[in-house]
C-alpha cells in the first residue's frame, strides 16, 4: 500500500501552528485536536514538528517556565518527511529506524497530509487481515 492510499482512507487533514505560538497554546491544541503531534509551519513552509516527546522533553529540562516559550524553541527542526508515492514498508522503516512517530507528507513540495505511526500499523494489520482471508477462500476452494 502506499502512502496516497492511507491519506485517502484517512483524510488529508493537518494541524499545524506558528513557530511562535507558546507551548502551553501548542498542549491545548494537542489535546483539542487529540493528536500527537502538530507541523510547525512558517507560511507554507514546514520548519519543524512538535510532539508529546518534544514537549514532555522541554518540562524536563525547563520546567513550567518552558509552557511561556515559543514552540520552536523545543520542536524538532530535522523534519523527516514522506511521499505519496512511498510504500508503507519504507515507512514503517524510516519511522523505526528515525524512532519517529509522525512524517508530514510533501505533495509537489506543499504538505499534503500527516502519516503516524498508528496509521502504518493499521494498515499493516488490514493488509495481514485480508492476506488470511485470502489464503483461507483458496484452502476452502481447493
Amino acid at each position: 500500500m502506499l502512502v496516497a492510499e492511507i491519506l485517502k482512507g484517512k483524510g488529508q487533514a493537518v494541524f499545524t501552528l506558528s513557530p511562535e505560538t507558546p507551548l502551553l497554546e501548542a498542549c491545548a491544541e494537542l489535546d483539542r485536536k487529540r493528536v500527537g503531534a502538530l507541523i510547525v509551519c512558517q507560511g507554507e513552509d514546514v520548519v519543524g514538528v512538535l510532539s508529546e516527546r518534544d514537549i514532555v522533553r522541554a518540562i524536563s529540562q525547563d520546567g513550567a517556565d518552558a509552557l511561556s516559550r515559543p514552540a520552536s524553541h523545543y520542536m524538532t527542526a530535522e523534519v523527516i518527511f514522506a511521499e505519496p508515492t512511498e510504500t508503507v514498508a519504507v515507512l514503517m522503516g524510516r519511522m523505526t529506524d528515525r524512532r519517529i512517530r509522525h512524517l508530514p507528507v510533501l505533495r509537489d513540495r506543499r504538505l499534503a497530509g500527516v502519516v503516524s505511526i498508528g496509521d502504518v500499523v493499521k494498515c499493516q494489520i488490514a493488509e495481514a487481515t485480508q492476506e488470511a482471508e485470502s489464503l483461507r477462500t483458496y484452502i476452502a476452494a481447493g
